[in-house]
């Protein structure tokens, strides 16, 4: 075979590989919108679903997966010893103040263990106003162990996963501009 022609060859290759990518990549871009098969429920087990899983927080109120049908589901995996959590709270504690009478359900997992007394400090402490989930071992494996600390997870009405979980402390710009999209989205 001649050089030519392996040339060719490769470049066929790599452009090919190039629009596949682009197509492949720019098809759905993480961006939820009404009328499309993503903006209807989940069905139970689909991947990239708002797990089905029992979420109690600590004042021993339990939020299903029919509960949440309907909602906009924000899931942040968080610890008391955390310092990027630390920094984050006030702000998504403030966004869910604001969203919380649009159909928004922020739910605090909580992978430490500080006592019933200590969390209510800490809570205090930071201005915290969102219900806190204790990780359990359900609720752990159906988000596959997050392995960082602060990990958020948004989900639309649907129960479908909006974008990636976002590791690390996101901004309260960030959240906003998600919140404001998924809420005006009915």
């Amino acid at each position: 075979m001649s050089t030519k022609a392996l040339i060719g060859i490769l470049l066929a290759g790599t452009t090919g590989v190039i629009i596949f990518l682009f197509v492949h990549l720019s098809q759905d871009g993480g961006k939820i919108e009404l009328g499309t098969k993503r903006a209807n429920a989940c069905a139970k087990g689909q991947e990239d679903c708002l797990p089905d899983v029992k979420y109690v927080d600590t004042q021993g109120k339990a939020y299903t997966a029919a509960e949440l049908t309907g909602k906009v589901v924000v899931v942040n995996f968080w610890a008391t010893w955390c310092h990027p959590c630390q920094k984050e709270i006030p702000d998504l504690s403030k966004l869910y103040e604001k969203y919380k009478d649009k159909g928004v359900v922020m739910l605090g997992v909580l992978t430490d263990s500080p006592s019933d007394s200590d969390l209510l400090n800490f809570q205090s402490d930071y201005a915290m106003s969102y219900p806190v989930v204790r990780a359990s071992s359900d609720i752990l494996s159906s988000f596959k162990y997050p392995q960082a600390l602060p990990t958020t997870f948004v989900f639309d009405r649907g129960g479908h996963q909006v974008g990636r979980a976002r590791v690390g402390a996101i901004s309260a710009a960030e959240m906003e501009q998600t919140l404001g999209e998924l809420v005006a989205q009915k």
